[in-house]
């Protein structure tokens, strides 16, 4: 299984806001962003961090799919 972050690009469009702007918001790096976008493993501060900038649950931004 891996993880899928389609949740939280489309959460951020329909925020109208930018991966740049989530960065700032969150207070993670571009890198931490660059790896979400790859589907790579982060912490769960950092998935702490963005649900608590969007005021949201980690079921809204992420899901475990099968590869």
């Amino acid at each position: 299984m891996s993880a899928s972050y389609k949740r939280l690009w489309k959460m951020l469009i329909d925020k109208d806001m930018k991966k740049k702007d989530l960065a700032a918001k969150a207070g993670i790096s571009t890198y931490t962003i660059n790896k979400l976008n790859r589907g790579d493993n982060v912490t769960t501060d950092v998935l702490a961090k963005i649900c608590k900038a969007l005021d949201c649950t980690v079921d809204d931004i992420m899901e475990f799919v099968e590869k």
